[in-house]
């Protein structure tokens, strides 16, 4: 697999959600071989033994069942010491959710309908905001927590740890809150990493401005995810091919951040090249 992508021309990878602990060694040998150097990890990595599919949210930092959270916390700290004994520079976090209705692929589906300036969809959303913000306090309260016991074990092994943009709209931090986040937490080691697929679905939503929400971020902006979205919400599609507007970004983007593209795995390799030749285009080869 890292092969493959070495053969695409990538001299970076991220080792993402669903590695199982069997590619390790693979994975360890060609990066002590100098083949592929990895950038980054997406907790959890690697999957934990019998989980055979991707599972980013299989253990939620923000889960009431103290049980869970200490899974979350165990595994989380598999990846940590997987990311430094690769030399990676960060771990990609979710910090879990809100436990509610769930909105989001109701309101995605009404908008496939034609029906997000109807009535019913206003109120959907006004519904949701308000229920977030009714719900968040607790789960808000045990995911800053999880996060507070991973900080030190990143800060020892010279690791930063990034806080993804999520496209549910019950996930944390809402976009509302990353502010107050980095007010609360001030460790250096913790970043923020943009996700452009799931700004552009929040914003096909109706609930943030893409490119305003990545410059309220440009101080705490470590890395990217970058794919595009076709309208309302196939994500994960190569640049140039969906409607996320990639030169409204570019203030924002430095040659030192991190940039990892995600595509679907059907993606053919021609399709993959376009897409990274048009974000370089606007963005730069850096």
């Amino acid at each position: 697999m890292l092969r493959e992508m070495r053969d695409l021309g990538f001299d970076y990878a991220e080792l993402s959600h669903g590695i199982r602990i069997s590619l390790l060694p693979g994975v360890i040998e060609a990066v002590d071989a100098g083949e592929i150097k990895i950038t980054t990890l997406h907790n959890f990595c690697p999957l934990p033994i019998g989980v055979n599919h991707a599972a980013p949210n299989l253990f939620r930092f923000s889960s009431l069942d103290a049980r869970e959270r200490e899974n979350a916390f165990r595994h989380s700290m598999k990846t940590i010491e997987t990311a430094a004994r690769l030399k990676a520079r960060l771990v990609v976090l979710h910090l879990g959710s809100i436990e509610m209705k769930e909105y989001t692929d109701k309101l995605i589906a009404m908008i496939e309908s034609g029906d997000k300036e109807s009535p019913k969809y206003r109120k959907l959303c006004e519904e949701v905001e308000a229920k977030r913000e009714q719900k968040k306090e607790k789960y808000v309260e045990q995911s800053y927590a999880m996060l507070k016991r991973l900080i030190p074990e990143a800060e020892a092994r010279g690791l930063k740890l990034g806080i993804e943009n999520r496209e549910a709209l019950e996930e944390i931090p809402l976009e509302s809150d990353f502010v107050f986040f980095f007010r609360e937490i001030t460790s250096p080691a913790v970043r923020y990493w943009h996700d452009t697929g799931h700004a552009q679905i929040k914003e096909n939503l109706g609930f943030i401005h893409h490119a305003m929400h990545l410059g309220s971020m440009a101080e705490h902006l470590e890395g990217f995810h970058i794919h595009d979205v076709v309208f309302p919400a196939r994500d994960h599609v190569p640049p140039g091919v969906g409607s996320i507007d990639f030169a409204a970004l570019k203030p924002f983007v430095r040659a030192d951040q991190i940039k990892v593209f995600e595509f679907g795995p059907g993606v053919p390799p021609e399709d993959l090249r376009a897409g990274v030749e048009h974000v370089k285009s606007i963005w730069g080869a850096e």
